[in-house]
């Protein structure tokens, strides 16, 4: 069993590594890439340093990757200028590239998982009604804080601030963003609760 974990935790490390040295080759500008792919980094960091204290899930493993990807995607094309939704905004008339809306709503559902196995694991709250509310809130609170950060950056880099923020001249940008990290929470809580609760019993029966 332990050769199994180590090899799929060499298999995530050395596709965040791939992807990550992908997104660093050339990006459309540095500086936003930077910013975009931090909290990629910060996942990368926390995933090796909590891996023997506090391991997660094989779901939730799977899921920062994925939400890691989608970061370092856009970071090396910008949000507004990711080619596949280029194509999609064509054939589908769209207005906007809408990449962006799939980083948000990753922003919801992962975070969600994440927050859901810490307050399970850690005992924080009683009572499935609870849970399910805290879940859905950590999200957006968090969504909530990133629109801000995404202001001071603006504020502080008008160089960056357009390619970062990703608005593409929509006015109602911000709240767009948190809505759909909120049906990205809710979205996790209604697919992968089950799922969720079968790999958590597993961890459980190990400790």
């Amino acid at each position: 069993m332990l050769p199994n974990i180590q090899l799929k935790h060499s298999l995530w490390l050395l596709t965040f590594g791939l992807v990550f040295i992908w997104s660093a080759i050339a990006p459309k500008d540095l500086f936003t890439w930077f910013l975009e792919v931090l909290p990629a980094i910060i996942a990368l960091v926390l995933v090796i340093t909590t891996r023997k204290a506090f391991p997660l899930t094989p779901l939730l493993y799977l899921l920062i990757l994925i939400h890691c990807i989608i970061l370092m995607v856009g970071g090396h094309y910008t949000y507004a200028e990711v080619p596949l939704f280029d194509w999609l905004k064509e054939a589908m008339a769209w207005e906007r590239n809408n990449y962006d809306k799939v980083g948000h709503f990753a922003q919801g559902f992962v975070p969600a998982i994440l927050a859901r196995e810490i307050l399970i694991r850690k005992q924080v709250v009683n009572g499935r009604a609870w849970l399910n509310l805290f879940v859905i809130s950590i999200p957006l609170a968090f969504s909530a804080f990133y629109e801000l950060l995404e202001w001071w950056v603006a504020l502080l880099s008008e160089q960056a601030a357009e390619a970062f923020l990703g608005t593409q001249g929509y006015v109602w940008d911000t709240q767009s963003d948190m809505g759909w990290a909120l049906l990205g929470a809710i979205t996790a809580v209604l697919l992968l609760t089950r799922k969720h609760d079968q790999e958590l019993e597993t961890i459980k029966a190990k400790q």
